[in-house]
């Protein structure tokens, strides 16, 4: 899971604020949540299950330390999202703020599988699936095309990785509101432990991973041949017109 850091509310106000959130009880659980949208509302929430939440026809406060699945995170989430947003969203919107948010659940507990889900601001949530083996919030448009291509199930972490941080070299060149520091978790299946990372701008390996896909995007259009149904090019030499 990949993060970055910046946030906006306008070309002249723009501000850097961590988006990814861990929970990691050594040999229990460890849960990983990225937000994107209103700062507001994703804080609200998270702050919200941090506290522990009572969920409807249950007595107990659950948390994301205590709850029994992934599952049942995903719907802890779901529910605080949607508790701030019939609560905020009113005041929000009378002054003509967005306030759609989303977030990235993923992570494993013990005893049961590793999972991926995306939570709407509604409270809804769909899991990641073998189809689509990734999940995307936010400004997603112009890393999406690298991950459709490349990124299959069985795809080596180390290859998935990589395939992410070129996905967010690409989008940081076509989008100012997302930017860098990146703050990325990595996390092995069945190992309960999140290996963590934030990636600088100046970062060596991603400022080399970036000059290279420049590059190799450069020299693979220029391979390819030119349109068929295009007229040749014309002769460079210059025509000589003589009069006497």
């Amino acid at each position: 899971m990949i993060a970055d850091t910046r946030t906006n509310a306008g070309v002249d106000n723009i501000s850097s604020y961590k988006k990814l959130h861990v929970t990691e009880i050594a040999g229990d659980r460890v849960i990983s949540i990225a937000t994107a949208g209103n700062l507001s509302v994703t804080q609200t929430a998270l702050a919200m299950v941090a506290e522990g939440i009572k969920m409807p026809g249950h007595d107990d406060i659950e948390t994301l330390a205590n709850v029994p699945s992934m599952f049942r995170a995903a719907q802890l989430v779901g529910h605080a999202m949607q508790q701030v947003r019939k609560e905020i969203a009113p005041s929000l919107e009378a002054d003509s703020l967005k306030v759609s948010a989303s977030m990235l659940l993923g992570g494993q507990i013990k005893g049961g599988k590793m999972s991926l889900y995306l939570i709407y601001a509604q409270g809804n949530f769909i899991e990641c699936s073998s189809d689509t083996p990734y999940l995307q919030i936010g400004e997603l448009k112009y890393g999406k095309p690298i991950l459709d291509r490349a990124l299959r199930p069985d795809t080596p972490m180390g290859e998935a990785v990589k395939l992410g941080l070129i996905s967010f070299d690409s989008t940081i060149r076509s989008n100012i509101a997302v930017g860098p520091p990146f703050d990325m978790i990595v996390i092995a299946r069945d190992s309960l432990h999140g290996e963590q990372r934030r990636i600088e701008a100046d970062d060596p390996y991603f400022k080399d991973l970036g000059r290279r896909w420049s590059e190799a995007l450069a020299n693979a259009h220029r391979a390819m041949p030119p349109p068929p149904w295009l007229e040749p090019e014309a002769d460079a030499r210059p025509n000589i017109a003589v009069a006497s």
